[in-house]
């Protein structure tokens, strides 16, 4: 095999594993942060007059002081984010992520009762590819809307996946470094109080060129499809 400069694009890409994976989950997390603030809604309180002219004996029936605030149920189907590393197949891996090892490799977590990541990335030849899956878990899921309404704004040109969570989102862009070509797909479910995100990108640094948006789109939502069907698995309360 003849020798080949590596472009810079391919010299950043292939620096340790977990500054690549920091990367990915700045890319996916993004502006991303629920706040449990969202998910409480003030109480209504309910105030009953007394009636002057009662007589002692109603005492029974309406004994004791006016009833006070009462808190609203919030609605929380997701406790805790699953393992991320299993969520996906061990043969969609290799599908998608060619050459990777599938066990994957997490990202650390301040918290990873709220949040977990997993990325899987490899070099076969020429060809290079990434992928991540985030999970999310909010205090509501009137958080978990709202954060997903922000995100899907600030990524224009995607469209709806049908029959995905509770809504889906993807979108897929193309970027060029240094005449390197790279293809991303994100895709971003809401799933209760569930945030479900997953970025899928590649390269050919001997081509330059970049897998086909078609290739990048369907890899990302049928990742996404078995992180969903993940967390609905072994999480639901």
């Amino acid at each position: 095999m003849r020798d080949l400069p590596l472009p810079l694009a391919l010299t950043a890409r292939l620096t340790p594993v977990v500054v690549l994976a920091c990367a990915g989950w700045a890319l996916t997390s993004g502006p991303f942060a629920a706040s449990s603030a969202d998910g409480h809604r003030a109480a209504g309180q309910d105030t009953h007059a007394s009636d002057a002219g009662s007589s002692s004996s109603s005492t029974s029936s309406s004994s004791g002081s006016d009833t006070g605030p009462s808190s609203t149920a919030v609605s929380k189907a997701y406790a805790a984010a699953p393992a991320p590393c299993t969520a996906i197949a061990t043969k969609t891996i290799g599908s998608l992520v060619p050459g990777a090892k599938t066990a994957g490799k997490e990202i650390p977590s301040t918290d990873t009762k709220v949040r977990r990541t997993c990325s899987w990335n490899a070099l076969k030849g020429y060809d290079y590819r990434w992928l991540d899956v985030s999970f999310e878990i909010t205090q509501s899921d009137a958080a978990a809307r709202k954060s997903y309404e922000q995100r899907t704004a600030e990524k224009s040109g995607g469209g709806q996946v049908p029959d995905l969570g509770d809504a889906a989102y993807s979108v897929v862009n193309l970027t060029t470094e240094d005449k390197q070509q790279t293809r991303e797909g994100v895709v971003m479910v809401r799933a209760s109080n569930a945030l479900v995100t997953v970025t899928y990108n590649g390269s050919d640094f001997e081509t330059k060129k970049a897998p086909g948006t078609d290739e990048i789109n369907k890899g990302a939502i049928k990742a996404a499809r078995e992180a969903v069907a993940a967390l609905k698995g072994g999480q639901e309360n």
